[in-house]
């Protein structure tokens, strides 16, 4: 029986390649996105839906999901939206505090909140999100990104414990640095006085710039829906795989005593 996967955030990057990763593999997909009248390539395959979703828009969230439902069964809800917002929180207007939190964070919860009744009456369903390497270990100039991470993890850790007595289940992408379109689409809040460590920071980076490209991580995110495992966290990258073994192995002080020599070094 073919099954079918609900994607946010289709229009690039990871969202886009796990689109079409499905829809090779034999799945029907329903890949949303903000502004579906620009895209082409997802509207000319034959088992991918597009349909319009601003995860914002709590009342559009609805409606969606609505139109999802009525196409059929969906067996994996795949919560992708997001965006980057990086730089010196003293340069970050509150407009911007409050745009990476509704995106990052509350987009995936009101979502997820949108088909659990779905999934329980089914007895079935699977969500999973895409997390990120910075919502397991912090890192600079970044605060309010990682902060959205992060909260995500403690939510889906949580939330883990409910679906389960449905037979839902919950499972969060932590992708490292990834070649990906969120660079276009990340917002830099830019003060002189914290230029010196961003690019510090940028520089510490350098080593790790062989990113890990949207399909690999799209292969991850196949992996997790097909595995039939309850494994709630995919560390994948290398960079992230490596990060976060010096993270847990040297434990959380000594580990900023390392990012903090680092940059130092630079």
């Amino acid at each position: 029986m073919t099954k079918t996967i609900f994607i946010t955030g289709a229009s690039t990057g990871i969202g886009r390649a796990t689109a079409k990763l499905f829809a090779a593999k034999g799945w029907k997909v329903i890949a949303t996105m903000r502004k579906p009248e620009n895209e082409t390539e997802l509207h000319a395959l034959e088992n991918v839906t597009v349909l319009p979703l601003d995860v914002n828009n709590p009342a559009q969230i609805r409606k969606t999901t609505q139109q999802a439902l009525a196409l059929g069964d969906v067996d994996v809800v795949f919560n992708n939206a997001g965006y980057g917002l990086f730089g010196a929180l003293e340069a970050m207007t509150d407009e911007q505090l409050v745009q990476q939190m509704d995106t990052n964070f509350f987009g995936v919860v009101r979502v997820t909140q949108a088909f659990i009744p779905y999934f329980r009456e089914r007895k079935a369903g699977l969500f999973i999100t895409t997390g990120s390497s910075a919502g397991l270990m912090a890192f600079p100039v970044s605060s309010m990104y990682d902060a959205s991470k992060f909260a995500l993890e403690g939510w889906a850790e949580s939330l883990s414990y409910e679906l389960n007595e449905f037979g839902i289940g919950i499972k969060t992408i932590e992708p490292g640095l990834v070649a990906t379109e969120i660079g276009a689409k990340s917002v830099f809040a830019s003060h002189p006085a914290y230029e010196a460590l961003i690019n510090k920071f940028t520089a510490m980076l350098a080593p790790d710039q062989a990113a890990t490209t949207s399909e690999q991580i799209a292969e991850v995110v196949y992996g997790a829906a097909t595995d039939g495992t309850d494994t709630l966290r995919y560390v994948c990258g290398d960079d992230a795989k490596q990060w976060y073994a010096k993270r847990l192995a040297e434990g959380d002080e000594a580990f900023r005593r390392t990012i903090k020599q680092l940059l130092a070094a630079v």
